[in-house]
């Protein structure tokens, strides 16, 4: 079994297209990542259980620390920038309620990532297979921090997106889009 994603995987961006929708498509692109990259995690769970902290372990857990180090903290930041404000500041009550959730829930997975990370930290700093495996603790530690990102997510997708979309205008979007490929050092249009 590959652990390891491909290098396009990690990235914290895809290459662009022109189009007003564009910094939607960049977010629902790092959701396909955080996806990804989770199933990493749950792959690399099961390899630690069944073969220990070989090689394959070793890096799919650099691999898994490098999104979430990189890419993970700029999405969020995308999201409270250009996401959430025009939903907080909208006349819909129960979208303002969502956000204010997705934004305890950025505040408890970045506790819950320096707890998962000092793991993968390990993991990948096991220099032989005597050295002890994470246990169920450490396990379950990896555990909360891909559950956490379930229901956000779904609701990112489903409610939060589509919503903030049809109230930002097309000049929002644009801005949005050069504020977010500026914050990874790619060049803008």
């Amino acid at each position: 079994m590959r652990l390891t994603p491909r290098p396009e995987a990690v990235s914290g961006f895809r290459p662009l297209d022109a189009g007003m929708d564009e910094p939607f498509d960049m977010l629902a692109a790092c959701h396909e990542r955080v996806e990804r990259m989770l199933a990493l995690l749950t792959r690399l769970q099961q390899h630690l259980r069944d073969k220990g902290p070989d090689e394959s372990a070793r890096q799919a857990a650099r691999d898994v620390m490098r999104y979430f180090d990189l890419a993970a903290p700029l999405h969020h930041q995308d999201e409270e920038l250009h996401v959430f404000p025009p939903l907080l500041n909208g006349p819909d009550a129960g979208l303002r309620t969502l956000v204010q959730r997705l934004v305890e829930d950025h505040r408890d997975m970045e506790v819950a990532w320096l707890q998962a990370r000092q793991v993968l930290q390990a993991v990948a700093e096991t220099a032989t297979l005597e050295q002890a495996l994470p246990g169920p603790t450490e396990m379950s530690i990896l555990d909360r921090f891909a559950a956490l990102y379930g229901r956000h997510l779904a609701d990112e997708d489903l409610l939060a997106y589509p919503a903030a979309q049809a109230l930002l205008s097309a000049q929002a979007l644009q801005v949005m889009s050069r504020d977010m490929m500026k914050r990874r050092g790619a060049h803008t249009l």
